[in-house]
This record gives C-alpha cells, structure tokens and sequence, in this order.
C-alpha cells in the first residue's frame, strides 16, 4: 500500500467522537539523550524533577519501553512512522546538510505520519523545540504551529528559532524558549482539540550554558546516580573529556532540572484553560543515554563500533491523563518507540488499516485497564547493529568487521559477560540469527550486511 492510499485508509476508518463529546488533547513531551535512569520517578532523586515526578505518581509509569535505535534522526523517525530506520531510510543522525536547506529532503513525504492522521481528524498541531528530520525550517506532517532551531544540537545560549509565528532569539536559554513556544501555541487553540509536540534539544550536549537557577540545587550534589566506572576501550574520543567530569555531570542534571520548570509551566497553563482533565500528557525521550555506565558517556555512538546498551535505549515513558488514566500505575510490558504511532491512534479512539511495514502494535489496552496480550521481545537497528531483546536474552549482532554480544540478563543485568563465543550458547545464537533475520525482512529491511542500501544521506564518518 502506497503512501497516500495508507493515509486515506487511515481516514475512512476514523472513529467519529460521540456526539457532543470533546476530543483528548495530548502534550506529547519528548527529551533528547535521556536515559531513564536520571529522573526522580525512576528512582534517582537528585535529579530533582517534582512536575515530571507528578505526572508519573499521577498516571502510567512504564519500567521497559525502549527506543529502537539509539541516535536521534532515525530514532525520531520512528516514534513518528512507527517505522524501522531500514523502512523509513533514516539509518543515523542527520547532518546539518541534510537537516535543513536546498538538499535537505522532506522524509516525512515519503512515510506516513500518526500527526497527518490526528490533522485530517480535527486536530490542530503544534510542533515546538527539536525536529531533526529533514527540512527542519518547514511546517509539515500536519503540523500547522511550528518553531524550532534547525539541527540537531547547538549552543544553549540565544539560538534563533525560526517558525510561523516567531523569529530570531525567543529566550536567553534554549529550554526556557521551547517552554515559551509552547505556551504560545496554546494560546492560540482556542477551543478546538490539539496535539502539542514539544521534543526539547536537553540535555543533549553541549552542556555549555545552563542558567544559575537551573544549576544551584546541584551545588552540593554527589550524584551517586553516575556510575563511576573506568572508560570504556569503544569510548567515543569526542565524549571522553566528559567522563567522571562533575561539571558537566552537573550540567546534565541542570538541563533536566529545566525542562522539568518547563513542563510545569505547561501543566499550569492547561490547568488555567480549563482543560488538563481533558488533556493526555506523554512525557519521553528520544532514545537513552550513559553517563558512566558500562564505562561510556554518550548513546549508542558513544563508542565505536556503536553500542546497544541498555541505558543507550531505555527511555522514561509516563502517560498521564486525569480522566481517563488510573493514577499509581507501574506497567511492566516491553514497549518500543515503535509501538507508539499505532497506540496515540487507538487510545484516541481512531481505528486504522495497520501500516504492513510497520512493526508497531498498540499498548493502550494497558492503559485502559485492559488484559492484552503482548509479546514481550523488541527488536533493535542502528546502521551495521541489529539486535533483540527477549525477556532473559539480549543479542546485538553487528556485521563481520565488528564482534557481536551476547547476555543473559537473567544472570547478568549489567551486560558485563559476553556470551557470544561460549559453546553452551551456540543453539541458542543460531535461533536468534534465524530470528533477527525473519524478523527485519517481514518489514522490508535488506539483508544487514547490505543496509546502507536504504541509506538515502550523509553519513558521517566515525572511528578513531
């Protein structure tokens, strides 16, 4: 099924609301560099986050969903698409000659989009803060308030937005400024029902400009949530400087501190239109992040060959929703970044032809209080690494130049002892080969060891 032909199924099927009956509205929050680990809710109270905290101890907190590629382009894409990187041809982060400008190519035209749906159903969208995903100057995928700083990182410091209302510095600091957008947006909604996407640039790097506010509760940290572990040999050079460095283990706690602020001015402004009851707030990350863990400062290109562990692709995902969420919630099922297209979808109560090339099944079921059944093994890509998640096993299987890894997390939740060689797991490898491959192909991926052939950008060049 083509592009246009998905959307329009996906149309025709909508379920029309109950007469007289509001839409949901949905804050879709999303950080960038994000590991689980570092918020209060997911048991590190020095990170400070009470509004974030809120939303959890107010709603569904999910203690494994995972991003399926751990790099921000590609990982973006999917939470979009609920597309794999190999389908929708994104495979790592996209250079600014990519990101925006003349040969910068509008991706989101060649995948559908869960936003296009929400638009062609009545929604009004606003997409504040970091795109990443081609043509990132451009309003598109049916959003109609747009604001953002081309590419994917950048000072902190007086950036330029650019958008359909505002132009040039909103802010001194760039998390304050994506705060400041979005109440903007939603004074301009009036009472017609609308999804916000506000996918702040924190706490990615660089950690250079963070406001005094933001960084005094951490004056006196210890912050024991950062593993202090000897560096990694696959250690990203660019990233080494920040191993075991307290400033910028401050910084980072500074920036989530900050959007932690920033989500709490929306929450009050929705509480002062008089629809937080009526409003769906998704709050997650793009992918994960280590900072210490297993040795590594960064995400899945924290070293080289790249990384799938688990701190790079476990991410905080929380859905709070006064009316309709059981506050108290800990929902323990493996979700994927590619399970929530067809869930935002379901739990809005619009039905559509599932996407053949998607992976992607809807978990609302959980959040309703449902029993659901769900299949408890995710799978993961990032260029030359493809690997699976099961429920005692973990495989990341790279191409011939690089070793592949092997955990038996039942044993080993730390991902210390690499199986991959040991004789009395070789059955069990083969199985998860045959898997891996079955798997990819049923939603179109090549063969791995051909993936850059849906490679369509500038890949950068790593190693040492």
């Amino acid at each position: 099924m083509d592009r246009r032909r998905f959307l329009g199924a996906l149309c025709a099927a909508s379920l029309a609301p109950a007469q007289g009956a509001k839409k949901t509205n949905v804050v879709m929050i999303m950080t960038d560099d994000h590991g689980a680990w570092a918020l209060g809710s997911y048991g590190c109270g020095e990170m400070k986050t009470p509004n974030l905290d809120a939303l959890a101890a107010g709603g569904a907190k999910f203690t494994r969903a995972y991003a399926c590629t751990p790099v921000c382009s590609p990982s973006r894409l999917t939470w979009l698409t609920g597309r794999l990187p190999s389908t929708h041809g994104v495979q790592d982060w996209l250079r600014p000659v990519d990101s925006f400008g003349k040969q910068s190519r509008k991706v989101t035209a060649e995948n559908p989009t869960y936003s296009e749906v929400l638009a062609r159903n009545g929604y009004t969208l606003g997409m504040v803060g970091k795109w990443h995903m081609g043509h990132d100057d451009t309003p598109q995928a049916g959003f109609s308030y747009w604001a953002t700083v081309p590419g994917g990182g950048g000072t902190y410091r007086r950036p330029e937005f650019v958008g359909t209302r505002k132009n040039g510095v909103i802010n001194e600091f760039k998390t304050d400024g994506v705060g400041d957008c979005a109440l903007d947006f939603l004074d301009t909604v009036g009472d017609k029902p609308f999804y916000l996407l506000m996918p702040f640039y924190a706490p990615h790097t660089p950690l250079d400009y963070q406001p005094e506010k933001y960084r005094e509760p951490f004056k006196e940290a210890k912050f024991d949530c950062y593993p202090d572990t000897p560096r990694h040999e696959w250690q990203n050079p660019g990233l080494s400087k920040l191993h075991r460095n307290r400033d910028s283990m401050l910084g980072y706690a500074a920036l989530i501190r900050a959007v932690d602020e920033n989500v709490g001015r929306v929450v009050k402004k929705l509480e002062e239109m008089g629809v937080r009851d009526n409003t769906l707030i998704v709050f997650t990350a793009d992918q994960g992040w280590n900072f210490g863990h297993h040795g590594v400062v960064g995400k899945g290109n924290g070293t080289w060959p790249f990384n799938m562990y688990d701190e790079s692709i476990r991410v905080p995902l929380i859905w709070n929703h006064p009316a309709k969420i059981k506050p108290g919630q800990v929902l323990t099922p493996m979700v994927s970044s590619y399970d929530y297209a067809p869930t935002i979808l379901d739990y809005l109560g619009i039905q559509a032809e599932k996407d053949v090339k998607s992976p992607g099944h809807s978990y609302a079921g959980f959040l309703r209080g449902e029993k659901t059944e769900w299949d408890n093994r995710k799978y993961f890509e990032y260029s030359f690494v493809r690997g699976v998640r099961t429920e005692r096993y973990k495989y990341v299987r790279r191409t011939d130049e690089w070793p592949s890894e092997l955990y038996d997390l039942e044993v080993d939740p730390g991902e210390k002892k690499n199986l991959v060689s040991d004789p009395a797991y070789a059955t069990l490898r083969r199985s998860l080969d045959t898997d891996l491959d079955v798997w990819f192909a049923r939603y179109g991926a090549p063969p791995q060891k051909d993936w850059k052939g849906t490679v369509r950008q500038l890949l950068t060049v790593y190693g040492r």
